[in-house]
């Protein structure tokens, strides 16, 4: 087990020091910060001092070097925008993106699964049918779109639920359904498809004529075995639910997370803010991907001792 944790561990390193390098070129091929967020209205001597102070005058290759050491020690520098620290910027929005990720990871995992369990028992019914028509439903719709619907229905036409901020319980409402609908559709096609691989297995019959109950065949051992695979897709889509999600619908909603925040830095070239930003989101994609990994190579010894 030691040898895979030290894999997934260089592993994650790697993608870290890849993510951060392209993300440097990236913000640099945007161009000027200066002409972006000063105007016109600043003198030429301003102008030349602010150059010196965000270093912007040195090479390409002395501001990277800078960012890495700045990354390696923890200090990113200051937000051209903001004037503060920008570690200070971003983790003032992270508990509120955290709050609306775990939200909807909720709500997927409290409905895609009994759907999913449901859909392959009632396969040959009415139920499981009808399972199938909200999961491919859910595939088509993308989350902007729900997002605005929802807004011109209860928003705008019934004045049931507020649009902008985190203020109440009421404000989570809309994102986090916007957030979990392409999720709880793909959890549950791959909850069903793995638990009709599982249910014909041999074991299966084997419990049943054992005279153990249908509940306890199909939830233990049943849901038990298909576990490794729902565990993956978990983790996969959440983590691209961190990556990419949120910032189409925290922009809708005004949400005050990071997303937004990564949005308005790209605007205004606000290098520091959208470096570490990035830097923060790949740390939380790779991290939940390294406890996928562990979590199924623990789920099944087989992964583990492949590995090995």
């Amino acid at each position: 087990m030691i040898p895979y944790l030290v894999r997934i561990a260089v592993k994650s390193v790697i993608t870290l020091f890849a993510i951060a390098t392209v993300t440097f070129i990236a913000t640099r091929l945007s161009g000027n910060p200066i002409d972006t967020f000063l105007g016109d209205g600043l003198t030429e001597e301003g102008r030349a001092e602010l150059i010196r102070y965000f270093q912007l005058d040195s090479s390409l290759w002395q501001q990277y070097l800078a960012f890495l050491r700045g990354a390696v020690s923890g200090e990113f520098g200051l937000s051209f925008v903001d004037r503060r620290p920008v570690t200070d910027v971003v983790t003032s929005r992270l508990w509120a993106s955290g709050q609306l990720l775990l939200s909807s990871v909720a709500l997927t995992l409290a409905v895609s699964i009994p759907l999913g369990v449901l859909g392959a028992i009632y396969r040959k019914s009415w139920i499981g049918s009808a399972v199938m028509m909200v999961a491919f439903a859910g595939y088509a719709v993308p989350s902007f779109i729900l997002a605005i619907v929802m807004i011109l229905i209860f928003s705008y036409w019934l004045n049931w639920l507020p649009v902008v901020g985190n203020g109440s319980f009421a404000h989570f409402i809309m994102p986090t359904l916007a957030m979990s609908g392409v999720l709880v559709a793909a959890l549950t096609r791959f909850t069903r498809n793995a638990m009709l691989d599982v249910l014909g297995q041999d074991f299966i019959r084997t419990a049943r004529a054992k005279g153990l109950s249908e509940a306890r065949v199909v939830l233990r051992h049943g849901l038990g075995n298909a576990g490794v695979t729902v565990i993956s897709v978990i983790g996969l889509q959440v983590a691209g639910l961190a990556a990419a999600g949120s910032v189409v619908v925290e922009s809708i909603f005004s949400w005050p997370g990071i997303g937004q925040l990564l949005v308005n830095a790209a605007l205004v070239r606000d290098y520091p803010v959208l470096q570490f930003g990035v830097i923060t989101v790949a740390v939380a994609v790779v991290a939940i991907n390294a406890i996928t990994d562990v979590s199924y190579a623990l789920a099944d010894p087989r992964i583990r001792l492949a590995r090995n």
